[in-house]
């Protein structure tokens, strides 16, 4: 639905419309963080928005804008969680290696997240590709257990060293999210309260999916229609990424 001259408001209501829709619920909107509550049904973060953007009225989207559709929703007392950075028409040649680099440092943490490894194979992973690539790692922000919960235990940073941390087990349901900067791995935080911003205010992106832990290959649980398996989607979308 992303296109220029549309609000981030229009998009998350047609978001809120969607889930209403399907019969389930945002796991979003009224999240607590303290006294804070969240009010969108989406998280809509827009070039140096890193994660967790607001959907207002007046923040309407232009030509050569990035904007990182972040959904989570409950069914049945348990949660998904996943993330797309999309284009909004057409944009920088720059731009468009950051949001390939995000996305192939997303598959390749969700490569290690397998029976018996440990949460630091991911980590290096996920930091190695993007680091290589010459982007920088959003440190703040990190993957997680996700199900009854939006957030559970293990943390997963995007960033760390192969064969530390947690073990993961088959049947582990989390969220890998590398999150992702042009240069710079600091942010500071907007005065909503919520939306965390790229310190430098260049483009930010955000990849994610949520996945069970397997032995020989995760099973993602956020994919779209059309593919029989997991396996499937994630060989023919690393092959159109590689493509762009």
């Amino acid at each position: 639905m992303v296109k220029p001259g549309m609000n981030t408001l229009e998009l998350d209501e047609e978001g809120g419309g969607l889930m209403k829709d399907f019969g389930v619920k945002s796991a979003c909107k009224g999240y607590r963080s303290g006294h804070r509550i969240f009010p969108s049904f989406t998280c809509l973060s827009v070039n140096d928005e890193v994660v967790h953007g607001i959907g207002v009225e007046n923040r309407i989207l232009k030509e050569g804008d990035i904007i990182s559709v972040d959904v989570c929703i409950r069914e049945d007392g348990m949660i998904g969680d996943n993330c797309r950075t999309i284009a909004v028409g057409t944009v920088s040649p720059e731009i468009e290696k950051l949001l390939k680099v995000t996305e192939e440092s997303l598959y390749a943490g969700i490569s290690q997240a397998l029976h018996k490894n440990r949460v630091g194979d991911v980590s290096e992973a996920v930091q190695d590709h993007i680091e290589s690539s010459g982007f920088a790692v959003i440190t703040n922000f990190v993957g997680h257990g996700v199900g009854r919960s939006l957030h559970e235990d293990p943390q997963i940073p995007n960033f760390g060293k192969s064969g530390t941390g947690p073990k993961f087990r088959k049947g582990m349901a989390i969220c890998i999210e590398p999150m992702v900067n042009m240069r710079s791995s600091q942010i500071r935080m907007a005065k909503d309260g919520w939306t965390a911003m790229a310190v430098d205010g260049m483009p930010s992106a955000h990849f994610e999916h949520t996945l069970l832990v397997d032995d020989e290959y995760p099973e993602i649980l956020t994919i779209p229609d059309g593919y029989e398996n997991a396996e499937d989607f994630l060989s023919q979308r690393t092959k159109q990424v590689a493509k762009l």
